[in-house]
């Protein structure tokens, strides 16, 4: 149902382009990224071997904080094929870390510019509709709300079978992604989007989140695909959709990495040389995601989640 038309008066969002949210905790990022290099120890002879990495993050990134899916869905296969490849021999708990590391600053940055495109958007084209700062903030914090204590309990507590649960997750992504694929050209085709957060949806996505914040301690990704999906198949805005699951993201990677860092996980080279191209590549991102347009943005994420989802599966049974 839309909501009345004073209501959307009163939230009514700025037009224009801004990036200062994004300008201003870029900065603080690029500081947070420079005081690496004195607080933590790395080997210069890796730094050299690995000179690639920084172009896996800008690729990684503008994926991750395009569709809202996180950068695991990146780093984790790649990561996972050059340890199979023997490029470089990171354990499943250090790519898991690592993954974490390169998303809290790509995310980060990301999620600030997905916000300030929430504070100035365009007017709606035919079936578009606008997403109210108010559904913004309660989708991000109610998810953030179940999904954090979820992951950190998991992280501390509990001990799976990580090769079952990677199976059974990518899966499941290998269906939830062709599902979004049809509904996309299908059902949602000719359907307006929807203009205000239901209360169903609300609660489905909190209950996601209990799964989500656990498979995201495991895998470095889950929470943030699993919003982004479970919007885009509802049709709700891109901004909705995409803005929150990056936001949502971001804070789980900073929280989760604590851990590592405390267990001593995390390889400071691989966060050193993809953290630059990630922050490059999440603040390309929103204009790439805005230039695809919803369809064939929502196409591209189902199909690359389909894609390396049978991937891990194939590398889980060889």
């Amino acid at each position: 149902m839309a909501a009345p038309k004073s209501r959307l008066n009163r939230v009514q969002p700025t037009l224009g382009h801004s990036s200062r949210l994004a300008l201003i905790g870029g900065a603080l990022l690029v500081l947070a990224y420079t005081a690496l290099w004195w607080l933590v120890r790395y080997d210069p002879g890796l730094l050299d071997r690995l000179w690639f990495l920084p172009g896996i993050g800008v690729v990684g990134a503008i994926i991750a904080n395009a569709s809202g899916t996180g950068g695991g869905v990146v780093f984790v296969p790649v990561f996972n094929a050059m340890r199979e490849l023997g490029t470089m021999g990171l354990d499943p708990i250090e790519v898991v870390a690592v993954s974490m590391g390169i998303q809290a600053f790509g995310m980060s940055l990301g999620g600030l510019r997905w916000t300030d495109r929430l504070y100035h958007q365009h007017p709606p084209r035919g079936l578009e509709a606008r997403t109210l700062p108010r559904d913004y903030w309660m989708v991000s914090g109610a998810v953030l709300a179940v999904s954090l204590p979820a992951m950190l309990a998991t992280q501390r507590l509990l001990a799976f079978d990580a090769q079952t649960v990677l199976l059974g997750y990518k899966t499941f992504s290998v269906f939830l992604g062709l599902a979004l694929i049809v509904a996309t050209w299908t059902i949602n085709r000719e359907a307006s989007e929807r203009t205000e957060i239901s209360r169903i949806d609300l609660a489905a996505l909190m209950l996601i989140a209990v799964p989500g914040g656990a498979i995201t301690a495991l895998f470095s990704v889950g929470i943030g695909e699993l919003v982004a999906f479970y919007l885009f198949l509802r049709h709700y805005p891109m901004v909705l959709c995409v803005g929150t699951a990056c936001v949502i993201s971001a804070v789980s990677c900073i929280a989760g990495l604590i851990w590592h860092i405390d267990a001593g996980t995390v390889q400071w080279e691989v966060v050193m040389l993809a953290a630059p191209g990630a922050m490059i590549g999440a603040f390309l991102a929103r204009p790439i995601a805005l230039w695809l347009g919803a369809r064939r943005l929502k196409t591209a994420g189902g199909a690359w989640i389909v894609l390396s989802a049978c991937y891990l599966v194939w590398l889980n049974w060889s």
